[in-house]
């Protein structure tokens, strides 16, 4: 018999629906089709009836899901940009006793998962980016806002009393600078993950300062 109190104290994991559950699987599944084939192709070459081969389902299926090529590329993006964005905050997490290091290590981890992302692969490849590229950079805006939101809650919770415009902007420009140096890799040399942080240390360190009043 279980002391009591016990299950009081033990909430139950929440269980999705089973139609909100199909769904989510049936999205992963169709977006880690798209991963596998970039592996050993470019953007270009991936159609749509090759994702939905090799997600086991219909291609009907697949444009019932996300509407078009365009919305299918959409989703991919922004479910890989999640994926960086998971390692940029562990790495943040790890160095909040060291604001400059954290942002150092955040630029760092999110340029190396970068270099490592079939997706990013298949833009520098050449062939194809006049799709991807846009979604990155020029409308870009849905993953500038989310990474942005994402990293700027981090700020906030790690270092509080920071005020949140501040979070934000800081946030939002470790994003843009990632995002420009890992689409431009032939940039300048000395734009480095220790660089930025240099650059950014003083606003850091002001709004820290600030913070504690």
């Amino acid at each position: 018999m279980n002391p009591p109190g016990i299950m009081e104290r033990v909430a139950p994991p929440r269980r999705l629906p089973y139609a909100e559950a199909a769904r989510e699987l049936l999205r992963d599944s169709l977006l880690d089709a798209a991963v596998d084939l970039l592996e050993d192709r470019t953007w270009s070459q991936v159609t749509m009836a090759g994702v939905a081969k090799g997600a086991g389902v219909s291609r009907q299926t697949l444009y019932n899901e996300f509407g078009s090529r365009q919305e299918f590329a959409q989703a991919f993006v922004l479910r890989e940009v999640d994926r960086f964005l998971a390692a940029v905050e562990e790495a943040v997490e790890a160095n909040l006793d060291d604001p400059t290091k954290a942002v150092s290590t955040a630029f760092g981890v999110f340029l190396l998962a970068a270099a490592r992302n079939p997706l990013l692969r298949s833009v520098l490849a050449g062939d194809g980016t006049d799709e991807l590229l846009p979604l990155i950079t020029t409308h870009g805006g849905p993953v500038i806002d989310t990474a942005t939101e994402r990293l700027g809650r981090v700020f906030a919770e790690g270092w509080p009393g920071v005020a949140e415009r501040k979070a934000t902007l800081l946030a939002e420009s470790v994003v843009r600078l990632a995002i420009s140096f890992a689409t431009l890799p032939e940039g300048p040399a000395h734009m480095t993950p220790d660089a930025v942080a240099e650059l950014l240390g003083p606003f850091i360190r002001d709004a820290l300062a600030e913070a504690q009043g």
